[in-house]
């Protein structure tokens, strides 16, 4: 089921929006989250950003009244060819770091030309992603709090091997996002700060 992130300033006028739409709906408190059920049979289960645990009122106003940012995380945002990453301190951006390195795209050449520019393309790659760990080892490195990353799976999780970023934390959200630019990465920081909500629509 798709996954909106809904930031917690916003979060009263989007559960108005749904009762709206659904009708009334009674609460719970279920597996760390808020879940909701609507006249109409829809369904709501809302998380906590940073992968925290929700165990106050089953009401819809306490959830977002529970949310906090961390005194100490970071967003690791690494596709092919491109990675952003940043540190913050709650809500106070500190050191960040975009960069972008070329991979060539694929070919529809056959034969030993499509080996070779296979093996051109996974080098690069490879070089991309050392540089992407070397950049994430000296901002992120000995990371206190949790740590929310997007991208491309494959490419995080061949950063995250460096042992430099041995003791970093990965949380949800997973953020889908395009090649990770200065702003990507600054909507990024948002989104990681948001309430994640699932609807399932009667």
């Amino acid at each position: 089921m798709p996954l909106v992130l809904v930031p917690t300033a916003r979060w009263a006028r989007w559960v108005e929006n749904f009762e709206r739409s659904h009708g009334p709906t009674s609460y719970a408190v279920a597996g760390g989250a808020l879940t909701g059920a609507a006249d109409d049979a829809s369904t709501l289960t809302a998380r906590l950003p940073f992968g925290a645990s929700y165990d106050g009122e089953a009401a819809a106003d306490a959830l977002a009244a529970a949310a906090s940012t961390p005194d100490d995380w970071g967003v690791l945002l690494v596709r092919k060819g491109g990675f952003a990453m940043a540190r913050l301190a709650g809500t106070s951006l500190g050191e960040s770091k975009t960069g972008r390195r070329h991979v060539q795209g694929r070919t529809k050449a056959g034969g030993q030309s499509q080996q070779r520019f296979a093996r051109r393309r996974d080098n690069q790659a490879r070089q991309a992603y050392e540089a992407a760990a070397d950049h994430a080892a000296r901002i992120l490195g000995g990371l206190r709090g949790p740590l929310v990353t997007g991208g491309d799976h494959g490419a995080v999780e061949e950063v995250l091997e460096d042992p430099r970023l041995r003791g970093v934390v990965p949380v949800p959200p997973w953020l889908a996002v395009p090649d990770p630019r200065r702003g990507v990465l600054e909507q990024a920081v948002a989104d990681a700060q948001a309430l994640q909500v699932e609807v399932v629509n009667a």
